[in-house]
């Protein structure tokens, strides 16, 4: 008889369209699992693959403003995914950036978390998080908003750890957010990249004179760095992506440089097959737009840190297989920097060998290797 699954993911709403969403997606091609989610508006949406489609939520579900962004009730979400009854499936698998991992199980189910990263609210944005917690108040606000937020970050990560252990096997996405699982649960993590659709572009040889950068506009994807970087150089650069920061970064913009704002997918396809080099500044766990980029043989110029040192290839350190080349800290100064080297080493890359080493991220190698994992967990489990 064959396992029932249950797959588990944080939220599905129309403006949540990211990486781990097409993870989500591409198991639902392979295996028949019930989905549940915090809040679910996806079902309800034509234009999804999810439409229709009957889908567990919680009570966030009925809160009001959910629909655009339920992370503004962060201290309600690990009680919120607890209360997922998912007692009658063999197999749990979620799909975790924050607490979607967080489910109960009991000893009789077999629990594998896909994990993007540890809760970054908890742990890396500690800080950041405290610093926008405060600002626009009064002396007094700030001091009493701090230590609650302090407090509460303090119990998150508590309830994080505590919730690793509910997890039998972590699957991470790269090994960047392996070494991260075990710095902050000291659990162990194999890793399988995550999907890229690298049949969705094509391999195109000759690129115009502009440089390109595409991503959701918020802060920590640092791409005022990329826009300050380019005022400085003169050269074109495209921007597409829409955010919160898309307003101060047309404010912030020389006349070389456009902002699209969001765009379609033929649009984004199009400009990233004929951009002379993909610019990446954020520190990512995984990254897929560079390796989109390199679908098309375009190079990556890239920060020099997270899932991109995974992805991309420097070079200058490898000269006949090079993808692109890094820059070493997220400075203006670095970026503008690993651009003139960039147009100094040009000539060299080969957009075929570009290609091939996107492919090596392609779908079908993820589907490979995560339902092989699941087979032998699940055997492995079922002989204890």
């Amino acid at each position: 008889m064959s396992p029932t699954y249950a797959l588990v993911h944080e939220w599905l709403t129309p403006k949540a369209t990211g990486g781990s969403e097409l993870v989500v997606q591409e198991i639902l091609k392979h295996i028949h699992a019930d989905l549940y989610a915090l809040i679910d508006f996806e079902s309800n949406n034509p234009k999804s693959y999810l439409y229709n489609r009957s889908i567990g939520t919680t009570f966030l579900q009925k809160f009001p403003f959910a629909r655009n962004g339920v992370q503004k009730y962060l201290p309600l979400l690990p009680l919120a995914i607890e209360q997922l009854d998912l007692r009658q499936y063999d197999i749990i698998l979620s799909s975790s950036h924050l607490v979607a991992k967080g489910v109960l199980a009991s000893p009789y189910q077999l629990h594998i978390c896909y994990c993007y990263t540890p809760m970054r609210y908890a742990w890396d944005l500690t800080f950041e998080y405290l610093e926008h917690s405060s600002i626009g108040q009064n002396k007094i606000s700030r001091i009493s908003t701090g230590v609650l937020a302090r407090y509460f970050l303090h119990q998150l990560r508590q309830w994080d750890v505590v919730s690793s252990n509910r997890v039998d096997h972590f699957i991470a996405i790269s090994r960047h957010t392996a070494h991260r699982i075990w710095r902050c649960y000291r659990r162990t993590a194999d890793v399988i990249y995550p999907p890229v659709e690298v049949s969705r572009f094509s391999l195109q040889p000759r690129k115009d004179e502009f440089y390109l950068t595409v991503s959701r506009l918020v802060r920590y994807k640092k791409v005022d760095l990329i826009v300050k970087a380019f005022n400085q150089l003169g050269i074109p650069l495209v921007v597409i992506g829409g955010g919160p920061e898309q307003q101060r970064l047309q404010e912030l913009a020389a006349p070389n440089v456009q902002i699209m704002g969001w765009q379609p997918n033929s649009v984004v396809e199009d400009y990233m097959g004929r951009t002379k080099a993909f610019i990446f500044a954020a520190c990512e766990d995984f990254g897929i737009a560079p390796v989109e980029a390199q679908a098309c043989g375009t190079p990556v110029i890239a920060y020099g840190n997270g899932g991109a040192l995974e992805t991309v290839v420097d070079i200058r350190r490898h000269p006949a297989r090079g993808t692109g080349l890094f820059f070493p800290t997220q400075t203006t100064e670095a970026l503008v920097e690993a651009v003139e080297q960039f147009e100094s080493h040009y000539a060299h890359f080969s957009p075929e060998a570009i290609r091939m080493n996107a492919e090596r991220f392609d779908s079908h190698i993820f589907t490979e290797q995560y339902l092989s994992f699941i087979e032998k967990a699940h055997s492995d489990f079922s002989r204890h």
